[in-house]
């Protein structure tokens, strides 16, 4: 009787397959066309302050990647919307916490930290007398984010530490927020004629867009709110 091979489980830590994910580093190091990525999003005004935002596809490594998704954002009453979907900023929010939590599962992962609690809080004022062109000394946008992550698990403080610096080194989101970022502009009027956009008015930048600074302050071993960047709760 053949022996049979024996299989080999793959390794998985915080619901992630840490084998893939060596596999895709190797990958990508041994040929760097494999790491170059596309996103894209075309987003339709939906009546009001609604739009739906629709995903088809991504490419990855060359290769496009089918993917239907599809996002409604509104507005809350006060904005003139119907309060029927989060709004654009609390999307641009939602995705910067949603990468660096990628980046702190995979960051744990690969250091073989299992997390318990992960929890990532972040907020910013935005004055309307920009958006609404009252003053146009007034920045239209953020000028300040402050993030609060709390982070609970197998790891020490000096580990999450660690982890903290990587996702703040590696995050795509965290790095699109936190510096200038180049936009190439086209516009497209009703007769499908592609066009430069007109410059920025009011003397406001057309392009790159204003750099947010962040919040750096750690505070190390504390748990619950208002500590600053990093919260720790370890595991006993």
């Amino acid at each position: 009787m053949a022996a049979q091979a024996k299989i080999t489980e793959p390794k998985i830590v915080n619901g992630i397959n840490v084998d893939d994910l060596f596999a895709l580093i190797d990958g990508v190091k041994r040929d760097v066309a494999k790491g170059k990525t596309n996103w894209r999003v075309t987003t339709t005004w939906q009546g009001q302050a609604r739009s739906r935002a629709q995903v088809d596809s991504s490419e990855i490594g060359g290769e496009r990647v089918p993917r239907r998704f599809s996002i409604d954002i509104d507005e809350p009453r006060e904005l003139g919307g119907t309060n029927r979907f989060a709004n654009p900023q609390e999307h641009l929010l939602a995705a910067l916490n949603a990468c660096m939590t990628v980046g702190y599962a995979a960051q744990c992962a690969v250091r073989g930290i299992t997390l318990e609690r992960l929890e990532i809080e972040t907020n910013g004022e935005i004055d309307l007398r920009g958006f609404l062109g009252i003053d146009p000394t007034v920045p239209a946008g953020y000028e300040n984010l402050s993030y609060i992550v709390r982070i609970k698990g197998s790891a020490t403080k000096e580990e999450f530490a660690e982890v903290h610096e990587a996702v703040m080194a590696t995050s795509p989101n965290f790095y699109n927020v936190s510096r200038a970022v180049s936009l190439n502009r086209l516009w497209s009027s009703s007769n499908r004629q592609m066009g430069t956009l007109p410059p920025a008015t009011q003397g406001r930048p057309n392009s790159p867009v204003a750099q947010v600074p962040f919040d750096r302050v750690i505070a190390l071993g504390t748990s619950g709110g208002g500590c600053g960047v990093i919260c720790f709760a370890l595991s006993e």
